[in-house]
């Protein structure tokens, strides 16, 4: 049962792969109109979608049959829910739209998301007594499935970001915007990474004092940063790397927070590595390589699609991680509010995207100043995904 699960995963992730190909292949650089030849392409990426979200489907159901529960309790689980709802919201605003431009764009995001998922243990576990309520699987599924829309958001507001300013050489815009596409090479880098040292079974520990008690960190990546004064327990040699190359700080004293530093150093390496080959290869930077894909789009239309992602999202959004989540928190804990790192973050991504649709339907934000926006919220969201579930913690650390 457990390998079908992991059979199912591995075929979401090549359907959703062979998507993007379809919709790049599908991409207009050569007139406004679609082509009989874009328009095949298009129907081939959006069929590769629809059969890699039911085979995705299908691992959600195989993992409910083993595990007894809603697959949404941990970083692994999320993560490739995440994925799932974002493809679902593309999926909705294709046929609304049928823009393969989105999909050249979107699919990869999937791509990327599932093997950012794949980091993460697989094994099923039970639930801790305070996950075991109904209002879990509401909560966490419906939070989920407004950011797959606001994911959907994000990249119609990069599309219009790279036809705006993808061919400038310089200004303030061509940089902030390159930066974003920086940061997301280092997501892809990392996710690389990890997946190639995963394959390789790497494995480094080391011993260390934790609140006054021992503890053993485990690293799946080459050990740069070691926890501060521990010592090893083992190492499995890389590239001549036998040792680490420092210690973490005195004040990274969580359990996992020197592993976690070091994950972060190797997403900058590898991300700015891959950044470099990309700029020696093709001798531009990634937003003119990415420019003659969206060259033909309409503007307009690829910013109405960002705001209508947005819109859709928002009040799923607001159900799902305040409504639900504070009637599950009164159920658990006995209040409706803690000021909990991941209750923060939840309110500060509510009041964003409320700012968003504010500014643009009452101040009339549109064009740039509505693209940055939509690109800012996604940012605020990869935040609480990566940085308030694994560093920050509280209530919700278990994920």
């Amino acid at each position: 049962m457990e390998q079908l699960m992991e059979n199912l995963l591995l075929c979401t992730f090549f359907l959703y792969l062979l998507s993007t190909v379809a919709f790049v292949m599908g991409t207009n650089k050569g007139s406004e109109k679609e082509s009989p030849k874009s328009r095949l392409w298009g129907n081939i990426g959006i069929g590769m979608s629809i059969v890699g979200v039911v085979f995705q489907l299908m691992f959600i159901i195989t993992r409910v049959l083993i595990g007894g529960h809603w697959p949404t309790s941990n970083m692994f689980e999320f993560t490739a829910f995440l994925c799932f709802t974002i493809v679902i919201a593309f999926i909705i605003l294709y046929f609304m739209y049928r823009s393969s431009v989105l999909g050249a764009f979107v699919m990869p995001l999937a791509v990327v998301l599932l093997a950012y998922a794949s980091v993460f243990p697989h094994e099923v576990q039970p639930l801790i007594p305070a996950l075991q309520s109904i209002w879990l699987p509401v909560h966490v599924s419906t939070a989920a499935l407004g950011q797959g829309a606001f994911g959907v958001g994000f990249v119609a507001g990069l599309i219009y970001l790279v036809f705006q300013f993808g061919r400038e050489k310089e200004g303030k815009n061509a940089r902030w915007l390159e930066i974003t596409l920086v940061i997301v090479l280092m997501f892809v880098g990392f996710s690389a990474v990890n997946m190639a040292f995963k394959t390789m079974n790497y494995e480094a520990k080391f011993s260390h004092i934790v609140d006054g008690q021992p503890a053993v960190q485990e690293y799946s990546l080459p050990p740069l940063v070691a926890p501060h004064d521990s010592e090893v327990i083992s190492i499995d040699r890389f590239a001549g790397l036998g040792q680490p190359l420092m210690e973490a700080p005195s004040w990274m004293k969580g359990k996992d927070a020197a592993s976690q530093l070091n994950s972060v150093l190797w997403g900058v390496i590898s991300g700015a590595i891959l950044y470099g080959l990309i700029r020696l290869i093709a001798k531009k930077p990634l937003r003119g390589i990415l420019h003659p894909m969206v060259s033909r789009v309409n503007p307009d239309l690829v910013e109405e699609i960002s705001y209508r992602a947005i819109a859709i999202g928002f009040p799923i959004f607001t159900l799902g991680a305040l409504i639900f989540a504070m009637i599950w928190a009164h159920e658990a804990w006995g209040r409706f509010w803690g000021w909990d790192p991941k209750e923060v973050w939840a309110l500060i991504t509510w009041l964003f995207y409320s700012a968003y649709l504010h500014l643009r339907l009452s101040r009339g934000w549109h064009g740039a100043k509505s693209a940055w926006l939509a690109v800012g919220g996604f940012v605020i969201i990869m935040i609480n995904l990566i940085v308030i579930n694994l560093v920050i913690s509280g209530l919700h650390s278990y994920a």
